[in-house]
């Protein structure tokens, strides 16, 4: 399997309207988002996010951050533990935090995932976007699931 990790940001007249621009700007806004717990198969590839048809059904792991107040800072990770064997993602986010603070919470919390499946961590890849609220706002991660 392959799966991309992509992020976005961005603002809009509503909370809907904020979420959707920042899939636009994680190349993610024109397909259909399936999300899914937190699990990658055995050989996982990550891989640039290629185009993907319109309107396909994607699964995907999202962690996404809102907030409808001037000059909040928000923050949406994930963080991608590999092994031989399979690997697990956990997705973090957070308002008004420092976001080394919210990447080392999403690496904490997928070694511990590893550790307790008795997984030997290969890599860690941690992908985190930020964002200053101006009116409506929106922040996502996400680890996208290709054939």
């Amino acid at each position: 399997m392959k799966v991309s990790i992509t992020s976005g940001k961005s603002e809009g007249p509503s909370r809907l309207n904020a979420f959707d621009n920042a899939l636009l700007d994680a190349g993610i806004g024109d397909v259909n988002l399936i999300t899914v717990s937190s699990i990658l198969p055995k050989d996982t590839e990550i891989v640039e996010l290629p185009h993907i048809e319109e309107g396909k059904m994607v699964n995907c792991v999202l962690s996404c951050a809102h907030s409808d107040q001037p000059g909040d800072l928000i923050t949406a990770a994930v963080a991608v533990a590999t092994s031989d064997d399979f690997g697990c993602v956990v997705e973090h986010s957070g308002v008004n935090q420092d976001p080394e603070k919210i990447k080392e919470e999403a690496e904490t919390m997928v070694r511990y995932m590893m550790e307790v499946r008795d997984l030997t961590i290969r890599e860690i890849i941690i992908v985190n976007e930020s964002h200053k609220v101006k009116e409506e706002g929106v922040a996502l991660a996400a680890v996208v699931y290709l054939e």
